[in-house]
């Protein structure tokens, strides 16, 4: 198991935007590719227009096809152009388990 931790800093004055944008036209068609979301944050302190979302992945190969199928998808090249001007800067990792951790 893996998991894909992916941030956005979004331009201050359109977080609402974006999150209400994502809600409404992007989570659906994401969840229908990426599968096993994890969670969806907003910080609240530090950097406050910053979005963080995680999803699980059985593997790389598994998370390089689901999201190779979702790039494909115009549903979602539409979302992203509608989207894209929020953006200020994007940051992904990819997290492994510890043989200790309680998330395996």
């Amino acid at each position: 198991m893996i998991l894909d931790e992916r941030s956005y800093l979004i331009k201050p004055e359109h977080v609402k935007d974006y999150l209400d944008t994502y809600v409404a036209e992007g989570m659906a068609l994401q969840v229908s590719h990426l599968g096993d979301l994890v969670g969806w944050f907003t910080t609240d302190c530090g950097v406050v227009n910053e979005v963080v979302h995680i999803w699980r992945y059985q593997d790389m190969g598994d998370r390089e096809r689901r999201r190779a199928a979702m790039e494909a998808d115009p549903a979602w090249q539409a979302f992203r152009k509608k989207t894209s001007g929020y953006v200020m800067q994007m940051r992904n990792r990819i997290l492994r388990p510890t043989s200790f951790s309680p998330m395996k």
